[in-house]
């Protein structure tokens, strides 16, 4: 099967293309730096000749309602018409568990937009969601450790690696279940700040951790558990301790 990754070079989407080419299927990565502008378009119709499906796992770093939606909205179009105009079989795309349960949290709410526009499209979709991933907590702490210390929000996740997630979408990809809406979830559920915690406590430093109630609904949610899976959900390993003995786990600087 040709199968093309949108973000193919990201924190997920590396994963996808790893095992998707482990699988023996012929992956094509779109992105700038193989000619694919996805927010214009450009070099997408060709690179997606002879592709059956799309593997959807674009991001942004911008937190803005209003930015994300758009980057979102306007990827999504350009794959859906594309794709449709190359006779792709279907999208798949990577989506977030809970997101309707805390819309008030901007980028959650462009993430909804995401997946409304491809569902909009003329291509069927599957939406894979996935709980925070095990890399989560070090990216927390990328952001808001300044110097010795570190504010962290309460947030309840059941966190699942990143590669696992790779191989999720390339199943979904490849043996369609025919549900729209898939979840998928790591073994344990935990709180950001104990995570931080542990990761830093796995690096031998010594950071002060403040948790922080953010304020608002969308904070409440997140503390209360709105991110969790919907208890049906099989887990998926590894668990976020064995995660972090593994390569996967980043070095700290």
């Amino acid at each position: 099967m040709k199968i093309a990754v949108a973000g193919g070079s990201g924190r997920v989407g590396r994963y996808v293309v790893e095992a998707a080419g482990r699988a023996g299927h012929d992956v094509t990565v779109l992105s700038r730096s193989t000619g694919v502008d996805l927010l214009s378009g450009v070099g997408l119709q060709a690179a997606l000749a002879n592709v059956e499906v799309i593997i959807d796992t674009i991001n942004t770093s911008s937190t803005s309602r209003a930015k994300a939606t758009t980057f979102f909205t306007e990827a999504t179009r350009h794959l859906q018409t594309a794709g449709a105009a190359q006779n792709v079989d279907r999208l798949v795309t990577l989506s977030i568990v809970g997101l309707e349960r805390a819309r008030s949290y901007g980028y959650y709410t462009a993430k909804l937009e995401h997946e409304a526009a491809a569902r909009s499209g003329p291509l069927p979709v599957s939406i894979v969601r996935a709980t925070q991933f095990h890399e989560f907590p070090a990216q927390i702490l990328a952001r808001t450790q300044m110097g010795p210390f570190a504010v962290v929000p309460r947030m309840k996740i059941q966190q699942i690696a990143a590669r696992t997630v790779g191989q999720a979408l390339v199943d979904v990809a490849t043996k369609p279940t025919g549900a729209q809406i898939v979840e998928v979830a790591g073994p344990e559920a935990a709180d950001l700040v104990d995570l931080v915690r542990t990761l830093i406590a796995h690096w031998g430093q010594r950071v002060v951790v403040i948790p922080l109630h953010v304020p608002g609904a969308a904070g409440k949610a997140m503390r209360l558990g709105a991110m969790l899976p919907t208890p049906d959900v099989p887990a998926t390993g590894p668990a976020f301790s064995q995660w972090l003995n593994s390569p996967d786990c980043p070095t700290r600087n």
